[in-house]
């Protein structure tokens, strides 16, 4: 603002706006996107002017939004307009941040933190008179019931608004000051005595030294006390002179006047103009750690493809009832038994098994299929992201990540209502985790390359910029949120060995195709082969390439996994390939095509014998049967107690029956040491096939709450020029529509294309147009409108018959028509006014 231009008495004062609506509409527009941008709730619905702006403003639910996003010294200036006078000018509330002795670095940091709360419509006014909005006042300064944190009570006026006169007049006469006509004046000589520093003083130099105890308790908070109905001498004197007030039967409270005296001026014990810096604990070099993180997004990305297959495989039995994955709860998410069975196949402990399940969800590789009986398997875009190169399938784990409202490490514990919160369940989401999440990684980028972080020294720092939303207490969400982050990043790779990578810095900054050239950089390169040795294993001494791992995962079950992974081949396993269709030649081919080593006796000889017993009885549905062409062996299973649960019936010499279903018949045969093959109804061998259950398309789930919706630049300048332009329709009146303006004997008719272009032109233009409209009870009339915006399928503009602002639904305009312009020299009749002349 510009320096008031000078007068013949001196220096001219430009009084200062009378409201907050008056405040915001001296802003220029990029203040306003700025306003926006910071407080993203006062956008929905956009305002319709700028009064509508200020009021939503002013609303509590959005001031403590607002109050919440800020850093403790910015909370702290809020708190100390809070117990100063309103308005106040900044040098008193300077004053109460630096005190009697003044503090120069909390002096140089003020000016820009009264910026942001101005920026931010908390504090409004010159700096003569600074204003804080009337509801964040309402919050933060000191009552009985909300005790402020400076740990002020309340001032001298507030705190004996209640007492009697003639008690107003005693304590003036033991202060030392003449006698009053009435409380005000009375009041106010007291609070003329307590801001004085040097006659407060003077009367503290009266006061007996166990009264000066006292005070110095109550001086930093809590401000009330206890005292009995017959107080000491020392209490009585603090009473009779004012320094303590009765606000209740037994129960005292230092003023603020007295307070603020004995800080030295302080309104904050102490004051944190600067934030903590974060502590280094070790340096690692870049490569080693970004190395390791890539070891780590190799196990992630194995990990999941694993888990996931497993969930979708025909072959597993997750459900007792049908070869899918674990069921959905009814109240939705994963029981705690399958988690566990979850975390015991992974071989890791359940809250990280319950990381690697959101995780999947968050990015829509898993999802409820939806059916009568729910059961959890892949989605189909779990197949396309297989299809994906490893960099860039880690990179939509990490995005999907860092995104997320779900919060895995919330599962096992218990919500408001006291239910168990289960992984893929409800109630997981919290809209401060991706905010938390980026910011910690935006904290490790501002160290150097290399650097391990001190985690508490880290927790502290989140801690000083919301410290309303970051109490310094264990359980706070905000705080568990760092510290799951911490690990999950660790997890993911986007941390090694605990400094921040080249590959998470690119993630922060949103850099998607540098995050995928330079982790395909550091991962190893799939391989094409393996080493078969004589004890009927395999070593992969590295990642395979997906068809030869998929391959290979038919024929040998994983024996154990890291930097090298161990096949082990065993009867079942060869048998699962030949049920899934290939040949005992096929199978020594492929062994042979992929070993560097030649293939081990043991291993061809099993091969073989699993090959030439596969298939020699056929079970077919009667429910089931079970047929051979040797009746001998049809004897032998029969003459077995142990086949009395398949409950076979002998049919003929090669066939019996069986009332189990054939999948229950194939594997009772095969516990009893036999190898049936599966037969379709036209007597062939039934080729199982490895397809997996897959979930209908679904989507990954959207962030919920604040972090769904950023608004973007363009939509924040599209609103101040909306909320501009519907301030100005109704502070300013708009032109009067031309003398002698004949009105349209019918309402105007358009097309619906033609409608909104001439709208949307007068609105560019600023000219006023003729409408037809539908009103509610069916009736059509004409209306002459000044358009101010139109969007959503609506326009709003000043009605100038009505002489306000209104808003018309576009599917009740009938049409629309330019003003006509008459001829020059042409007379215009004076009943052709239209209504706002």
């Amino acid at each position: 603002m510009s320096s008031p231009a000078p007068t013949e008495d001196g220096p001219a004062t430009r009084p200062g706006p009378r409201s907050l609506a008056e405040a915001l509409r001296v802003r220029d527009d990029a203040s306003l996107v700025a306003l926006l941008r910071a407080r993203p709730d006062l956008l929905n619905p956009v305002p319709v002017d700028l009064t509508q702006l200020a009021t939503r403003a002013a609303t509590r639910a959005s001031v403590l939004r607002a109050l919440e996003r800020l850093d403790r010294f910015a909370l702290q200036t809020a708190e100390a307009l809070a117990v100063a006078p309103d308005p106040a000018p900044y040098s008193l509330l300077e004053g109460l941040l630096t005190g009697d002795e003044g503090d120069p670095v909390t002096t140089a940091t003020l000016p820009r933190t009264l910026a942001l709360l101005r920026e931010r419509a908390l504090v409004w006014g010159p700096d003569e008179r600074l204003r804080l909005v009337r509801t964040a006042r309402e919050l933060l300064a000191p009552s009985a019931a909300h005790p402020s944190p400076t740990g002020l009570g309340p001032s001298l006026a507030e705190a004996t608004a209640g007492m009697s006169p003639g008690r107003l007049q005693v304590i003036l006469t033991e202060a030392g000051l003449g006698s009053t006509h009435d409380s005000v004046t009375a009041v106010q000589a007291l609070t003329a005595l307590f801001t004085d520093p040097a006659r407060l003083g003077a009367l503290l130099d009266e006061a007996p030294a166990d009264a000066v105890e006292v005070l110095g308790r109550l001086v930093w908070g809590p401000p009330y006390g206890q005292v009995t109905a017959h107080p000491a001498t020392h209490l009585r004197w603090l009473l009779d002179h004012g320094l303590l007030v009765p606000t209740a039967p037994g129960t005292v409270v230092l003023p603020r006047e007295v307070a603020l005296h004995l800080r030295g001026g302080r309104a904050h014990r102490a004051v944190e103009p600067e934030p903590p810096a974060i502590a280094v604990r070790a340096v690692r070099e870049e490569r080693e750690a970004d190395a390791a993180a890539a070891g780590q997004a190799y196990t992630a990305l194995q990990t999941l493809e694993d888990l996931l297959k497993e969930w979708g495989s025909p072959r597993q039995s997750w459900s007792r009832t049908k070869d899918v994955g674990p069921a959905v709860l009814r109240a939705g998410g994963l029981s705690q038994r399958d988690l566990k069975r979850t975390a015991g196949y992974l071989e890791t402990s359940e809250d990280i098994a319950a990381f690697w399940l959101e995780l999947a969800y968050a990015a829509g590789l898993v999802a409820a299929d939806g059916e009568a009986d729910e059961h959890y398997a892949p989605t189909p875009y779990f197949d396309e992201w297989l299809d994906l190169p490893p960099a860039r399938r880690w990179a939509v784990l990490a995005t999907a990540w860092l995104g997320a409202t779900r919060t895995s490490g919330l599962v096992g514990g218990s919500d408001s209502k006291d239910r168990t919160l289960s992984a893929l369940g409800p109630h997981l989401d919290r809209t401060a985790a991706p905010e938390v999440r980026h910011r910690v990684l935006a904290l490790l980028a501002e160290l150097s390359p290399g650097s391990v972080p001190e985690p508490e020294s880290l927790l502290a720092r989140l801690r000083w910029e919301r410290p309303l939303r970051g109490a310094a207490h264990e359980n706070d969400l905000r705080t568990r949120i760092a510290g799951w982050t911490l690990n999950e990043a660790e997890l993911l790779g986007v941390t090694g060995r605990g400094a921040l990578t080249r590959q998470g810095r690119a993630l922060l900054a949103g850099q998607d195709t540098a995050l995928v050239d330079m982790l395909a950089e550091l991962l190893p390169p799939p391989l094409d082969h393996v080493l078969l040795q004589a004890d009927l294993t395999a070593v992969a001494p590295g990642p395979l390439q997906r068809p030869l791992a998929e391959r290979l995962a038919l024929l040998a079950d994983v024996e154990s996994k890291g930097g090298a992974t161990v096949y082990r081949f065993t009867p079942g396993s060869v048998r699962r390939s030949l049920d899934a269709g290939y040949s005992a030649e096929a199978i020594h081919e492929f062994l042979t095509t992929h070993s560097l080593t030649p293939v081990p006796q043991p291993l061809a000889y099993l091969v073989d014998d699993v090959a030439r017993r596969h298939g020699h009885l056929r079970v077919g549905a009667a429910s089931s049967y079970v047929r051979c062409e040797e009746a001998t062996v049809l004897d032998e299973i029969l003459a077995d107690r142990r086949s009395e649960t398949l409950r076979l019936r002998r049919l003929a010499p090669t066939v019996a029956a069986s009332p189990s279903e054939p999948a229950v018949l194939l594997d009772g045969l095969r516990g009893l040491g036999f190898a049936p093959a599966a037969e379709g109804p036209g007597g062939d061998v039934l080729v199982r096939s490895s397809a997996q259950h897959r979930t209908p398309p679904r989507r990954a789930p959207e962030p919920v709450g604040e972090a769904g919706a950023r608004p973007r630049q363009t939509m924040l300048a599209a609103a101040v020029r909306a909320i501009r332009a519907g301030d100005t329709a109704v502070t300013t009146p708009p032109p009067a529509p031309p003398a002698g303006l004949v009105t349209p004997s019918e309402p105007p008719r358009s097309s619906a294309s033609e409608t909104l272009v001439t709208l949307q032109n007068a609105v560019l233009t600023g000219e006023s147009v003729w409408i037809g409209y539908i009103d509610a009870e069916g009736a059509a009339d004409r209306r002459l409108i000044a358009p101010v915006r139109v969007e959503g399928g609506f326009v709003t503009a000043y009605d100038h018959t009505a002489e306000e602002l209104r808003t018309y639904p576009l599917h009740r305009v009938t049409g629309v028509a330019e003003l006509p312009s008459p001829a020059e020299g042409e007379p215009t009749p004076a009943s052709g006014q239209g209504g706002g002349g």
